[in-house]
């Protein structure tokens, strides 16, 4: 009998048939590099875990492990390719059923043990354990799974981006104290956030990895990236393959580091169809998760693609789930739509990663284009794009130009800018803040006093300002100007006792 259940989303229900897929019928377009694989195990000690199965209270450091595809150019002569036994090797370990016999592995996780899916055990791959590493630096993909399920979950599309010049590294989904997770699933959810960043900080120490980082997640691993997001900067981009950010914004609102202001990078969304009504209704569905998308409402700083693949269930974002997952005889499509479009999920996700990571005009123009223009089937792939809210200019925005030309000229670009930005107003306050910020250090005494002039030109009747600019004056040992600029605040404001102070002590 089967251990466990695979807990999606969308549940299966008894009407099931078999599959019958294979690596060779996707044929996805590998790139120029060849791909190779390591798993390993690493350990986060700022974390304790148990292994569930151990029945023991022993706790130690969190184990992470680690698969990761990078691009080779390692001649493979008399080297064999991994099999898709090999990557079940991987689950084994991450299921922590390192020593069930592998005649076991069918009959002991989530997939019938069927010839069809005996036979895909003994598929090759495209990717070579242990291979050499291609000269020079590639962009970065942190891939989160789906909910508890392995880091080897897609490693066909993992390979297929590799191929193509990306260095693609991912951790289990596992809860927060066991392999397992808890009920309170916004936990849950800040774990697996906790694991990605954690492989942020791993993928780092590769010299084939660069800076450049995007996140991409299955179902689970969606909501959990969106919290990566908002609080990496390292984070350039987002893919989310039918993540569950779109049917649980809820529970991301549980999080107090969710804030959808703060998505601020490009972000595609690949959606499953839309769900039967006969679905809806036996597995007690909410109709409202074929139209609502309450994230995507919410974003305004950065542009979404939001994709919807009219031939794909939710599982098929996955190669385990196009493999090997049994069909649902009420709405999956049959096996070769089914493949074809797990296709076009690959293809659009490398345009997207293409055009964000490497700025590829030509990736960018295909995710802008029609996908009917990319020779997608008519009523394949629906797209909708929403491009980022303009902004209104802000004091910070201003700020940063002026520290780029060391605050030279200041009315000038002041005047510029307001051309532009017609509403454009620098707050008083900030300008006296930052003017005393800048006076009082001697490294930028003039830049201050560049500062003060500025808010005495916009503000001239401020005697606050010109108080200000006596006192950086007098800082700076200037006191002629001092005098000057506390008379002028004097006069604006009869009662500044600052400047009657100021003035009795400098004319002594």
């Amino acid at each position: 009998m089967r251990l466990t259940i695979l807990q999606i989303l969308i549940f299966f229900s008894g009407n099931l048939i078999a599959a019958q897929t294979s690596l060779k019928e996707i044929n996805l377009e590998n790139g120029a590099y060849k791909v190779g694989f390591r798993h390993y195990t690493a350990t986060d000690s700022t974390r304790t875990y148990s292994r569930i199965f151990d029945y023991t209270n022993k706790k130690f450091s969190r184990p992470i492990p680690v698969s990761i595809w990078y691009p080779s150019e390692q001649e493979m002569v008399n080297r064999e390719p991994l099999t898709v036994l090999d990557y079940f090797e991987v689950l084994k370990e991450e299921e922590e059923w390192e020593h069930l016999p592998n005649d076991q592995i069918l009959n002991w996780f989530y997939y019938a043990n069927t010839p069809a899916n005996q036979k895909h055990l003994l598929e090759t791959t495209t990717a070579y354990g242990g291979a050499r590493s291609a000269k020079g630096k590639f962009p970065v993909i942190i891939y989160a799974p789906s909910f508890q399920a392995s880091s080897i979950e897609n490693f066909a599309l993992c390979e297929y981006l590799a191929s193509h010049g990306f260095v693609v590294i991912s951790s289990p989904s596992r809860g927060t104290e066991t392999r397992w997770f808890s009920n309170n699933n916004a936990k849950e959810m800040e774990t697996q956030a906790r694991d990605v960043e954690y492989l942020i900080k791993e993928i780092s120490k590769y010299p084939v990895a660069d800076d450049d980082i995007a996140i991409m997640g299955f179902s689970f691993g969606g909501l959990s990236n969106i919290l990566v997001q908002t609080r990496n900067d390292k984070v350039k981009a987002v893919v989310s393959l039918d993540g569950t950010e779109r049917y649980q914004y809820g529970l991301l609102t549980q999080s107090p580091f969710f804030d959808a202001f703060k998505m601020d990078v490009p972000y595609m969304h690949m959606a499953q169809k839309d769900i039967p009504e006969i679905v809806l209704k036996e597995d007690k569905i909410d109709a409202a998760l074929n139209t609502e998308f309450k994230l995507y409402d919410s974003i305004t700083k950065s542009k979404v693609y939001r994709l919807k693949f009219h031939n794909l269930s939710h599982t098929h974002f996955s190669t385990l789930g196009v493999l090997f997952a049994e069909r649902d005889k009420r709405q999956d499509k049959r096996d070769p739509e089914i493949m074809k479009s797990y296709k076009w999920v690959a293809r659009y996700t490398l345009q997207f990663l293409e055009a964000t990571l490497k700025g590829d005009k030509n990736a960018l123009q295909y995710i802008d284009n029609d996908p009917q223009y990319n020779g997608a089937a008519d009523g394949l792939i629906t797209l909708q794009i929403k491009r980022p809210e303009k902004e209104a200019y802000t004091f910070q925005d201003f700020h940063e130009l002026a520290l780029k030309k060391n605050y030279k000229n200041l009315v000038q670009l002041h005047d510029s800018i307001l051309k532009k930005h017609t509403s454009f107003k620098i707050p008083e306050g900030n300008l006296n803040t930052l003017g005393l910020q800048l006076v009082f250090n001697p490294k930028t005494s003039d830049q201050g006093i560049k500062v003060f002039l500025l808010g005495t030109k916009l503000y001239p009747n401020s005697a606050n300002l010109y108080d200000s600019l006596a006192e950086g004056y007098l800082f700076m040992g200037n006191d002629k100007k001092a005098i000057e600029s506390f008379e002028r605040s004097l006069e604006l404001n009869p009662q500044n006792q600052n400047a009657i102070n100021r003035l009795e002590q400098l004319k002594k």
